[in-house]
């Protein structure tokens, strides 16, 4: 097990350091999507990633995108350290509503960070998509079950390599690599990182997958990748992986989180166009 390093001396985030906060994690009831320990060690580079030990039972995690921020996924600390980490990072990112509002109390500027919600569905609705609202995600699966002969199979260690044929094909598809790197990495770490998810073929050839775990005390699954060839001949293919894999995971997930839209204006119409159930609220706090 790797040794994490009191604040505020910054260590990297490592594989080592998995067997420490994993359970950390798993523990959390809010269902935050970054707050896995896959998340965070998949997005260790993209976001520069560091952590530090506060106390026993407190850790912050510290990045940096366009400016330096912190997160405090297992609670908040002090004021003398709070005051210190705003001192040192300036802006707090994914702050709980029930952090918000201690935080509030004490001074600090709070601001609902609505590109980085988190989309809450019913696992039923997306299963069944009944309803006038989704007619035509319905439709779209329809022609795709009937111009396709689609198997789908448990993303089992024996079809990583197809999945990851089906992610190359994914990013040269692509004008910039988005979550490539992170994605790749995924399947690379399937089963040191426990994720779990669904690939699909049509006339034997690999054409979707889907990756993702538990949140929320295991009362939700988040899908963290979604992945598909993108061609016309599989028009439809998002919409009927999205249905396929809600029908079959267990009926303990009561809802799916399928993240952020993070402020892209096509994707949040597509997830808006599936009716959400409701939101993670993730909140921004400056000093």
């Amino acid at each position: 097990m790797t040794v994490i390093t009191d604040y505020p001396v910054l260590s990297e985030i490592s594989m080592g350091m998995r067997p420490e906060l994993h359970t950390r994690f798993k523990a959390l009831a809010e269902g935050i999507s970054e707050f896995t320990f896959a998340n965070i060690y998949l997005f260790r580079r993209a976001h520069n990633y560091r952590i530090s030990r506060l106390n026993g039972e407190l850790f912050v995690i510290t990045g940096r995108d366009a400016e330096p921020f912190f997160m405090l996924p297992f609670g908040l600390p002090d004021e003398g350290t709070l005051k210190q980490l705003f001192a040192n990072h300036g802006l707090m990112k994914c702050a709980s509503e029930s952090q918000g509002l201690l935080l509030a109390k004490i001074g600090y500027n709070v601001e609902q960070d609505r590109d980085n919600f988190d989309y809450l569905y019913r696992r039923e609705d997306l299963a069944a998509l009944t309803g006038r609202k989704l007619h035509r995600k319905k439709n779209l699966v329809n022609f795709f079950i009937r111009n396709n002969s689609c198997q789908a199979k448990p993303l089992l260690d024996e079809y990583l390599g197809d999945a990851m044929r089906i992610l190359e094909s994914w990013k040269n598809a692509q004008a910039q690599p988005g979550d490539y790197a992170a994605a790749r990495e995924a399947l690379e770490k399937t089963e040191e990182l426990q994720l779990c998810g669904g690939i699909f073929y049509v006339d034997a050839e690999p054409v979707a997958y889907c990756l993702g775990e538990e949140l929320a005390l295991g009362t939700t699954y988040a899908i963290h990748f979604e992945k598909a060839v993108i061609t016309d001949r599989y028009k439809g293919v998002y919409q009927f992986i999205n249905q396929s894999f809600a029908s079959v995971l267990p009926e303990k997930y009561e809802l799916i989180n399928r993240e952020q839209d993070l402020g892209d204006i096509g994707l949040r119409q597509a997830k808006e166009s599936y009716r959400p159930a409701g939101f993670v609220k993730k909140l921004g706090v400056t000093a």
